[in-house]
């Protein structure tokens, strides 16, 4: 078909051409020579011809032609009318601007010469006819991409291609010249009309699936896998009603992202599925893991993935990724010098999660406290101590204390001191020995040691016999109830060997 091009679309074309003003600072800046015209690689300079040929400017489109080879005097007509029809074949043909190289030095794999760029292909009448870019030096040091001249020969022939298909003739023409981003309306109507036939069918499929198994894990994949359909349906949907180059350059991006959101938002899926998976398995006393450790991991993990998708996309469309790294490091020693602190006690309590000194529900001994390990979170530890009250422990200080887990004891130590009274003789103080000994030799769960009771030594007021041996229990009310049995046994003992023990020597002066 022929272009219509009037006043009604330039709000469309300068929309256009900011936005594609906005992405090309980022896209070939670093990489494009230092020429006004936005001519250092063969995607900048096919897009920047495209931008000037929107805004009816052909005689600054014609500067995209390599003209040198006519005459000056034909250059001026020619020039723009050349650039009109070139226009016309890249916006009203499958043209794909994402094909171009952004390489100042162009596609050296492409099978051409160094200097030649393929542009695009089109067959009329049996011919091929390829058009091809060209590297030239118009100053010293700067190279910039043309359409390369004999090419130029070509467009009028190609040109004959842009006319109005069987199905755009059958359509109300007001559809067919009526344009929206230099693309005819129709096919914007037949891309939305595609899109929500996509959406409808999606739902038909969630709706399919829930009612043959309902509950099922594979529903959580619903949201993703709608998006990568509907992507991919809607690819496909451009390549039958192409919008014009630089619109087509957009709406592919757009898709593009949706696809690649979907895929990652697909990951996501599959990591809350495993995370969840892992929880269930977890011991419930690992509550630090479960509530801390597992929901952090898996967001930064989940995080990681869209930032992973988003810088591959930005790098596929040209942006330099490098710089976008280089910000994030700087912001990121930045945000760490300002939160030391709290950055200290995210170690520590992954310190403390990771070699596991206690676990939620120890009884512990820290510093000079004693109590109940209550949550162990990323920031700060919380025991209740026997005073019933609630200490709150920064990980950094918690991680390097010396952690006494009182509840890791499999075995619980008896050593009660018995001081028996000066007076008493060899006799009783045998009698006391053995006495003990079959005491703890009666009860089932006293592990005793090699030798459990001994005299170690006498002093002037009493005689010191130590008991020593292990309560098989790791239940404290336990052990308390048989450690009483004992003793009140032992005080029996004693008793009945006819001595006491010792009370400590008062003694008193009287004023004389």
């Amino acid at each position: 078909m022929t272009k219509d091009h009037n006043a009604s679309h330039l709000p469309a074309r300068l929309l256009a051409s900011l936005l594609l003003a906005a992405s090309l600072s980022a896209q070939t800046a670093p990489h494009e020579a230092p020429d006004p015209l936005g001519r250092g690689n063969p995607q900048s300079a096919i897009v920047h011809f495209l931008e000037a040929c929107h805004a009816h400017d052909y005689r600054k489109a014609a500067h995209y032609l390599d003209t040198r080879q006519l005459p000056p005097a034909q250059r001026g007509a020619d020039g723009p009318e050349l650039a009109e029809q070139l226009e016309d074949l890249l916006d009203d043909t499958p043209f794909d601007i994402a094909t171009l190289s952004r390489d100042p030095e162009g596609d050296q794999s492409d099978g051409l010469s160094s200097a030649y760029e393929h542009l695009d292909t089109f067959r009329i009448d049996g011919k091929t006819l390829d058009l091809q870019l060209i590297r030239v030096e118009l100053a010293p040091d700067l190279h910039d991409w043309l359409v390369a001249a004999p090419s130029l020969g070509l467009i009028p022939a190609a040109h004959k291609l842009v006319a109005e298909s069987s199905f755009e003739k059958a359509l109300p023409q007001q559809l067919v010249t009526t344009e929206l981003f230099d693309t005819p309306i129709w096919r914007w109507i037949a891309l939305l009309v595609f899109g929500i036939a996509l959406w409808f069918v999606g739902r038909a499929i969630e709706w399919g699936l829930a009612r043959l198994r309902p509950g099922s894990v594979a529903l959580q994949f619903q949201g993703p896998a709608r998006l990568c359909f509907a992507a991919a349906g809607l690819r496909l949907a451009v390549e039958l009603a192409p919008p014009a180059s630089l619109a087509r350059l957009y709406v592919e991006r757009g898709i593009a992202l949706a696809f690649s959101l979907g895929i990652a938002w697909l990951i996501a899926v599959v990591i809350d599925v495993v995370a969840e998976r892992w929880h269930s398995r977890l011991d419930p006393r690992v509550q630090a893991v479960s509530y801390s450790v597992l929901p952090l991991g898996r967001q930064v993990l989940k995080l990681s993935i869209y930032l992973f998708a988003g810088l591959l996309l930005l790098s596929a469309w040209g942006y330099n990724t490098s710089t976008i790294l280089a910000g994030l490091g700087v912001g990121g020693l930045a945000i760490a010098l300002a939160a030391q602190k709290t950055i200290e006690n995210l170690f520590g309590g992954v310190s403390v999660i990771g070699d596991r000194p206690v676990l939620v529900g120890d009884v512990c001994r820290f510093g000079d406290h004693i109590g109940t390990v209550m949550h162990i979170g990323l920031r700060s530890t919380r025991i209740r101590t026997l005073d019933r009250t609630i200490v709150s422990v920064p990980n950094g200080q918690f991680a390097a204390m010396t952690l006494e887990n009182i509840s890791g004891r499999d075995k619980m130590w008896f050593h009660p001191s018995l001081n028996l009274r000066r007076d008493a003789t060899a006799a009783q103080i045998n009698a006391v020995l053995k006495s003990v000994q079959d005491i703890l030799a009666s009860e089932p769960k006293i592990q005793p040691v090699q030798i459990p009771v001994r005299l170690v030594e006498f002093s002037e007021s009493s005689f010191h016999i130590e008991v020593s041996a292990y309560i098989a229990t790791t239940d404290f009310n336990e052990f308390l109830a048989i450690r009483q049995e004992l003793l009140l046994k032992i005080l029996a003992a004693i008793e009945t060997a006819g001595t006491a023990l010792a009370v400590p020597l008062q003694e008193t002066f009287e004023r004389q």
